[in-house]
């Protein structure tokens, strides 16, 4: 069985979010019956919109002899917010190939965006294994193990997914460690194997025991308990932040959060406004129940900016039919022309969901077989807090005509050089040449009005044939390429403003007939 305690909230913190300014108020709501019973339900997870929480759950299905309580194995269930009534529908529990029968299964960890679950399961020696599970459509494909180097002979019984996708941070008691049982990271390769495992350090880990680790989405901000001393009952709540490469010194989360009991999980939304926490307090059911807590300004003078990041989110579809897509979401650091992560829309849905931590400027891509990619650019300046940025992406089939703005192509002010930033872009147009051998198309380069329209011509002229160089250079047939240049004559939108001039200074690509 999964390691876990009994665990008591009972007040809440003063604040969570360094962003929040003035006086905070929490609100505590029971979600009732339709999560909670009277037998046991912990250890939640929640997408980072708070749109779907997983839990875990042990049924009271009787009583021994001697009175103490039978409980069934752990289960994982499900619950989805119904944002119209404001409150949660009823929790079934996941299918067979997720709660394994006669068998204790725990869901750890959710992705961001819903669509990947970390669960635990016990091994015959009883240590437990870390499993991973994808949603593809409405059904959870068979668990795998995260297998070597994460899983080992030792227990691993918490984790949690980073926004990239590919870091795992968790809890395990192998030896290496600062303490008992540290937390870990590990991170996979763009091939998906991972790589080695790192010991979180001793900035966090104690000489004493860690556990139910949950990175925010924000990317920097990490929740665990641990039974150190200095505590206020045996595991409490503990709050760190990454600045830069190093982990700020653990705080407690005060009396006001941690009790004389053990505090273990703690989950929160993207938005940093709304926390899931188990509680074994007199408001439950049961033995245990899921809560919900909001945040809310003491006042309506209060400003509550919340963590900074942005949430990506909407959906994929093919242009003209309207119908769902499952694409490949590919999110780039244009400063470093380095891969943040791979993501993917819902093959029945299309929906998708991407956090996107402040202080980088983005290229974002979205891809499918048999259609032309979709660009965009996202700058997060690192003082932006929490805003959400919904798109609702239509992609084109590859068909002569189509056109597509490359808006992740850059170069230096009144030049026709490349810029670096502009690297994964081209190399994302130079797959898709690669990919569909028997396409033509014509690169297009446009300015604002700012300057003589002879100059703003020849610019164009020459920052398109920037491109089609790079593309030659790489090995594309000249003949499949032909350089446009139309200066200012094309504008998207009048040139009234500079926001409106940087939307008309673009370059795109135009499929030609064969």
């Amino acid at each position: 069985m999964r390691f876990h305690l009994v665990f008591l909230f009972w007040v809440l913190p003063a604040c969570l979010f360094a962003q929040k300014q003035g006086p905070i108020s929490y609100r505590r709501v029971h979600p009732g019956p339709q999560i909670n019973t009277v037998g046991q339900e912990y250890a939640p997870v929640i997408s980072a919109d708070g749109s779907v929480l997983l839990f875990t759950a042990r049924k009271l299905i009787g009583r021994k002899k001697d009175g103490s309580t039978l409980l069934s194995f752990e289960t994982v269930f499900q619950s989805s917010f119904d944002t119209s009534n404001k409150k949660w529908s009823q929790a079934l529990a996941l299918e067979p190939v997720i709660n394994r029968p006669e068998r204790h299964n725990s869901a750890i960890a959710l992705s961001n965006d819903g669509q990947r679950m970390l669960l635990y399961r016990d091994d015959v020696a009883g240590n437990g294994d870390i499993y991973s599970s994808e949603l593809k459509g409405n059904r959870w494909s068979e668990p795998k193990s995260l297998g070597k180097p994460i899983c080992s002979k030792y227990h691993e019984s918490a984790a949690s997914i980073a926004p990239n996708g590919r870091t795992i941070y968790f809890v395990s008691d192998r030896p290496g460690g600062v303490g008992g049982r540290d937390i870990w990271l590990c991170t996979a390769n763009p091939e998906g194997k991972y790589q080695e495992v790192l010991n979180a350090g001793n900035s966090i880990n104690s000489t004493a025991d860690e556990e139910g680790v949950f990175i925010h989405p924000d990317g920097k901000t990490i929740y665990f308990s641990s039974d150190r001393p200095g505590g206020f009952g045996g595991f409490d709540l503990y709050r760190s932040e990454l600045n830069g490469k190093n982990w700020s010194p653990p705080v407690n989360m005060g009396p006001e959060f941690n009790t004389g009991a053990d505090e273990m999980y703690f989950v929160s939304n993207a938005a940093g406004n709304m926390y899931i926490i188990s509680s074994a307090g007199k408001e439950s059911l049961g033995m245990q129940d899921i809560f919900v807590v909001y945040s809310v300004p003491a006042n309506d003078s209060v400003a509550m900016d919340g963590p900074a990041l942005c949430l990506l989110k909407g959906m994929v579809e093919e242009e003209g039919s309207k119908h769902p897509l499952e694409a490949t979401i590919e999110i780039v650091d244009n400063t470093t022309a380095t891969s943040v992560g791979t993501y993917h829309s819902n093959s029945l849905s299309g929906n998708f969901l991407v956090s996107l931590p402040s202080g980088y400027d983005y290229g974002i891509r979205v891809s499918a077989p048999g259609y032309l990619f979709y660009s965009d650019n996202i700058n997060i300046p690192l003082s932006t807090s929490y805003r959400e940025v919904h798109h609702r992406i239509q992609l084109q089939k590859i068909e002569t005509g189509k056109k597509v703005i490359l808006k992740n192509i850059f170069y230096d002010f009144n030049k026709t050089e490349l810029s670096a930033a502009s690297k994964s872009e081209l190399e994302h147009l130079l797959k898709l040449m690669n990919e569909n051998p028997g396409i033509r198309i014509a690169i297009a380069s446009h300015t604002d009005d700012v300057g003589s329209d002879e100059y703003n011509l020849k610019l164009s002229e020459g920052r398109a044939k920037s491109v089609v160089q790079f593309l030659t250079n790489q090995g594309i047939q000249p003949s499949r390429l032909v350089a446009m240049g139309y200066g200012e004559a094309m504008p998207l939108v009048p040139n009234d403003t500079p926001a409106h001039q940087a939307i008309n200074r673009r370059t795109e690509f135009i499929i030609l007939p064969k």
